[in-house]
């Protein structure tokens, strides 16, 4: 049975507010200052991404310059079926602050480096006294081992069947911050009752 993960259109931001390459630069600079946003993505009349301006790309904006002057382009996309740890290796890269997300040409949504923060910014051994919390109180039973390292819970037990299995990484992965759940089948020993603080 497939294992499911948290995707790209699970913690976007959506409806998301985007500018015209013609809009002026200063305009754009002040929705960003007064949203509060970091970048905006910028399409063209048919609503198809062409790049993103940025408080950066702002900074110092020519007298009567546009958004389309100063945007950086080309810009990198994903779909909203990207998982965390694609979304999460492109926003560590210099001076990548979103990543706007694409379906059919349109921007449907983006996701910042807030957005990834709020579910993958929690303490990995947190992660793990929550997971193993939620699988206790639904098996009745302690014998489950839990180690958590960047979000990516593994799960090592005695399942009963393929459905015990996936009951388990579905659990795991409701929790906030667990990127991806993976469970393997064998007693809980070693690391995996060490990992997390769980003992």
């Amino acid at each position: 049975m497939e294992e499911k993960a948290m995707r790209a259109r699970d913690i976007m931001t959506s409806p998301v507010l985007t500018v015209r390459p013609g809009a002026p630069a200063a305009a754009a600079a002040r929705l960003l200052r007064i949203r509060g946003f970091g970048a905006l993505p910028v399409v063209d009349e048919d609503d198809r991404l062409v790049g993103v301006v940025t408080a950066a790309d702002l900074s110092w904006p020519a007298s009567g310059s546009t958004v389309g002057e100063v945007m950086t382009a080309p810009v990198l996309s994903r779909g909203p079926g990207a998982d965390l740890v694609d979304l999460a290796t492109v926003l560590l890269e210099p001076r990548r602050h979103c990543v706007p997300i694409v379906s059919a040409d349109r921007v449907i949504g983006i996701v910042t480096r807030r957005d990834l923060a709020r579910v993958v910014g929690r303490d990995d051994g947190v992660i793990a006294v929550e997971v193993r919390r939620r699988l206790v109180r639904y098996s009745g039973h302690g014998h489950w081992g839990v180690t958590v390292h960047r979000g990516v819970v593994r799960i090592r037990a005695e399942f009963a069947d393929e459905t015990d299995r996936f009951v388990a990484i579905a659990l795991a992965e409701a929790v906030a911050g667990v990127v991806r759940a993976h469970a393997e089948t064998g007693p809980p020993s070693g690391d995996f009752q060490n990992a997390g603080g769980l003992g």
